[in-house]
């Protein structure tokens, strides 16, 4: 698990660049729990991902950022890193898959990231090595590096603060950085409360590794839902995984975009195809009943993807 005490110094580290996201109660009809959405959207960068990335970034030395920042990532952690970098006079380089949406793209282009396209497989390598080929700067992991977990783990503190009697948080899980920064807080603070994993069901490597008793090879597809899910879960992950989350929870395409709408409708807020995977497996009743959280991740969609679910299409 990440230290509390790491969790807790990134608070205050971060503070004033990432905001205190609001715990909403997500109300929908005949729902199997007392559902509440945790809205990291509303992120100056639209994704929860400025939380480690601020705190791994400021913890580096000056010395080894001044040949700039660098990361691989689907198009969060890259805004993340993006924004960091734009805050501290630094480049940024990002690596992202050739399938990542032109949202996230014009995004950290706003911000002043140097994008590099890869094929997938190029660039999920680019995250096992922890380096992009051809790039100098610092590499920001954006999974297990601890101090992005640790910043990540502040979103348990503050749910434990807005709802202490919590029995269930369920979370995403792209590469496991923001789920186990997340559970740690849990496990120190209250380890009655269950985590749960949520994937699409086009990359569900964690679901498939906890059944083989490991890491193994999926077959992983692109789709809407392109923060979250992978062709495998990370080795330096798993350990991790095994430590603090109690189940992983697959979720079809179509449930996770019938969850946009209900987001839409019920608390009107945009979420991404990673940020509703949560509340719809919640809604599934995969986390069981009481009072669950679910992590909005982020709100970084194509506008013709979303109007085209809002108008009932199936992801």
């Amino acid at each position: 698990m990440i230290e509390l005490a790491a969790i807790e110094a990134a608070r205050e580290r971060i503070r004033g660049s990432a905001v205190r996201t609001p715990l909403l109660r997500l109300y929908v009809e005949d729902a199997p729990a007392e559902i509440y959405v945790k809205l990291e959207g509303l992120q100056p960068i639209g994704s929860f991902k400025i939380r480690g990335a601020t705190n791994a970034i400021k913890l580096a030395s000056p010395k080894s950022r001044s040949a700039g920042l660098v990361t691989a990532s689907a198009g969060n952690m890259a805004q993340g890193v993006a924004w960091a970098a734009r805050e501290l006079g630094l480049t940024a380089t990002i690596a992202v898959p050739d399938h990542a949406p032109e949202a996230k793209l014009r995004a950290i282009e706003r911000l002043g990231g140097r994008v590099v396209k890869l094929p997938y497989d190029e660039w999920w390598q680019a995250i096992v090595d922890s380096r992009v080929p051809g790039v100098e700067g610092l590499f920001v992991h954006p999974v297990q590096d601890e101090n992005v977990m640790a910043g990540n783990g502040t979103i348990g503190l503050e749910i434990l603060e807005d709802l202490p009697d919590v029995d269930a948080v369920v979370i995403p899980w792209g590469g496991g950085g923001l789920a186990v920064g997340i559970a740690s807080a849990l496990k120190a603070l209250r380890p009655q409360a269950k985590v749960f994993t949520a994937e699409p069901e086009t990359g569900n490597a964690l679901a498939a590794a906890f059944k083989a008793g490991g890491p193994t090879d999926v077959d992983y597809r692109p789709s809407f839902v392109d923060g979250a899910g992978s062709r495998r879960v990370l080795d330096p992950m798993w350990p991790r995984a095994q430590e603090v989350v109690d189940d992983a929870l697959t979720v079809p395409i179509a449930a996770a975009a019938a969850a946009v709408r209900t987001l839409a409708e019920r608390v009107h807020v945009i979420a991404e195809g990673a940020g509703a995977l949560a509340p719809a497996a919640a809604l599934a009743g995969g986390a069981g009943s009481g009072k669950v959280a679910c992590i909005v991740s982020g709100a970084n969609i194509n506008p013709a993807k979303l109007a085209e679910i809002l108008e009932g299409g199936d992801g």
